[in-house]
């Protein structure tokens, strides 16, 4: 199948370990400094999660090993001097104590599972891209959500250098939140209404579905933070 991309608006220039998950998380004594805790950690959750939590930058980042996303959240002071890390649709998916430790929230863990300093994290930032390589980007996500609706969902982006990255970033996240939809019992009727995917710039990230035309908006500024989350696109489809 030949999958359509297009791409307009382009003027290119050239101590001894803890003994137990509970130990880490709730360390006892004087030796204890809370601000060890790398910026950049590598975490494992009690049922085996991992994943890199990215606090080198002004918006804390998140992504799980084995996954494409990269989660861009934001911080909120919580009691006892703890703090809630949510997602852009306001839902918590970190905690972290003042003690330093982390508890993940997930549809499968509602309710919080434990997180342990595993090592440090490589640190979670767009790549460089070129024009060539965004068009690969755009039609490989064209094609990923072509296959998940079993139809031609075409990808048509309106970029530039300084937000090609995050633009192919921001396609890639978009068939991520397609497939998902499809695994839906009633996802192929909601994706119904898709013909199209357009990818443009503006002040702030976001994602509607207008007419037949889903418009996913980046804010090249943000960096990561610049694009709306398979959450947040899902739900503009209309998955609660």
């Amino acid at each position: 199948m030949a999958f359509l991309t297009a791409l307009s608006g382009f003027a290119w220039e050239a101590s001894a370990a803890p003994d137990s998950l509970r130990d880490r998380l709730q360390p006892r004594g004087p030796t204890f400094r809370s601000d060890k805790t790398p910026p950049i950690g590598r975490y494992v959750t009690e049922d085996g999660r991992a994943f890199v939590f990215d606090r080198s930058t002004s918006r804390p980042l998140l992504r799980f090993e084995n996954n494409y996303e990269v989660w861009a959240l934001q911080a909120q002071a919580a009691p006892r001097g703890d703090t809630i890390y949510k997602n852009d649709l306001g839902q918590p998916v970190l905690r972290a104590t003042r003690l330093g430790g982390l508890t993940l929230f997930s549809a499968s863990q509602p309710g919080g599972s434990a997180a342990a300093l595993s090592g440090n994290g490589t640190p979670l930032r767009l790549p460089v891209l070129g024009p060539q390589a965004l068009l690969e980007k755009l039609a490989q996500a064209s094609a990923r959500a072509s296959r998940a609706a079993r139809r031609l969902i075409p990808f048509d982006a309106d970029a530039d250098p300084s937000s090609a990255a995050l633009v192919a970033d921001a396609a890639m996240i978009t068939a991520e939140a397609v497939v998902r939809i499809s695994r839906r019992p009633d996802g192929r009727a909601r994706l119904a209404q898709i013909k199209k995917v357009q990818l443009v710039q503006g002040n702030r990230a976001a994602a509607t579905v207008n007419s037949d035309v889903m418009r996913i908006t980046v804010a090249p500024g943000q960096g990561l933070a610049g694009r709306p989350s398979s959450e947040r696109i899902a739900y503009a489809v209309g998955v609660r």
